[in-house]
């Protein structure tokens, strides 16, 4: 209840647009206004896959589509420094874990990396942020549950002119294993559920990355938590 008022009252100190509409001169609570609420509120985690799925996808949950207040939220959030917003997004996230972790088992999640560069663009790593957030919801709600952080990512070309088999390579080329990864496993492995969190799902091709580097490393992925998934858009020949 503390945390929801002072939520409220810095956004009445701080007004701006709601992330999620853009509407303006409207009560906000973390920066959302009450439609915008209601309908990431309403939002319930399902099985997300791309069409056609790259090899090693993993199981994937997500909790909405890339639309609507979760797409305007998510991109305040990621490009306009709305950096509030990581808390009621992660608790959206903790749902995608919550899916795919039983809870009575110990949960680590394991964030998809940004670059150095991303990062110096959006103050900070954006999903290790979220992904803090989502772990201490499910915390909260009874779960032994922890981060960890075993990859980093370095550049990639861009991908937008690479088909399926190219855009994979460059993902995977661009993960590396953190040298001190031994330091969290114990007998060769990371105990626990493992899931992988990461915003947007498109292709798949970076979670099938991350999912490769993590198991050449002797982990073993459960699943993939994301907040929203695209509708890719097929393509008619010629047109």
């Amino acid at each position: 209840m503390v945390a929801a008022l002072l939520g409220e009252l810095a956004d009445l100190v701080l007004p701006g647009a709601c992330a999620g509409c853009g509407a303006e001169r409207v009560r906000l609570t973390y920066g959302t206004c009450a439609v915008c609420v209601a309908e990431l509120e309403g939002l319930r985690p399902h099985p997300a896959t791309p069409t056609p799925p790259p090899a090693g996808f993993p199981e994937c949950v997500t909790v909405g589509p890339y639309a609507g207040a979760l797409r305007g939220a998510l991109l305040a959030y990621k490009e306009k420094g709305r950096h509030r917003l990581a808390r009621p997004l992660g608790t959206l996230l903790a749902g995608a874990v919550a899916a795919l972790a039983p809870r009575g088992r110990p949960v680590v999640l394991v964030p998809v990396p940004s670059t150095a560069a991303a990062r110096r663009e959006r103050y900070g790593d954006h999903m290790a942020r979220m992904t803090g957030h989502a772990m201490r919801r499910l915390r909260a709600a009874g779960w032994d549950a922890r981060t960890v952080q075993p990859l980093r990512a370095l550049p990639r070309p861009d991908s937008t002119s690479l088909d399926a088999a190219a855009r994979h390579a460059a993902a995977v080329n661009s993960l590396r294993i953190n040298p001190r990864i031994g330091v969290l496993q114990r007998g060769g492995r990371i105990r626990g559920t493992l899931v992988v969190t990461d915003d947007i799902v498109t292709t798949g091709a970076t979670l099938a990355a991350v999912v490769r580097r993590l198991e050449e490393a002797g982990m073993q992925v459960t699943g993939a938590a994301v907040l929203a998934a695209t509708q890719l858009r097929k393509t008619t020949p010629g047109i």
